[in-house]
């Protein structure tokens, strides 16, 4: 099994990897930035086994990426929010999915800026205001035309245009 740390790697981008680095932490991320705040919406969403998800809840929780609160609808359960140091993770995960969309599949959703509802460009920036627009002023919304892979709760909610980090509550 492999290590969640780089002891021996004197670099900031080792101890960022430390944080969001391991196998599925990067996906929970975007979900949590998607408005998804239960475990198991995101559980059901990513098809992640319930044990994993739980490890790398707890460690965004430990590391300051997300808040853990009660959940009032359902004692027992817990809502979980991305802190102001998660939400500084939304340039770095907009760029994978730039990248990715450049150099692996197509991504499946276009992000505009609220304020006028331009497309961004690859950087993030909208051409119309002049502005990078914080995670709270972008809309994600489907490609038109992009073949929907998924029937869960969440991705059924994620078909109509949202505003990121706006609770999800399906």
């Amino acid at each position: 099994m492999l290590g969640k740390d780089y002891r021996g790697q004197d670099c900031s981008i080792a101890r960022a990897l430390e944080v969001i680095g391991e196998r599925w932490t990067p996906l929970i991320v975007r979900d949590a930035f998607y408005g998804v705040r239960r475990f198991g919406e995101f559980q059901t969403h990513l098809d992640i086994p319930k044990a994993v998800l739980s490890d790398r809840l707890n460690g965004l929780v430990q590391d300051g990426i997300l808040a853990r609160t009660a959940d009032p609808e359902h004692a027992g359960r817990h809502l979980y929010e991305l802190t102001p140091a998660g939400r500084e993770l939304w340039p770095v995960l907009y760029g994978l999915l730039v990248w990715g969309g450049r150099h692996r599949a197509e991504n499946s959703r276009i992000f505009r800026h609220s304020a006028c509802a331009t497309v961004l460009d690859d950087r993030g920036w909208c051409p119309v205001c002049g502005v990078i627009p914080g995670p709270e002023d972008v809309v994600s919304e489907p490609r038109p035309g992009h073949e929907r892979l998924r029937t869960d709760p969440v991705s059924l909610a994620l078909a109509a245009p949202r505003r990121l980090l706006e609770p999800l509550m399906v």
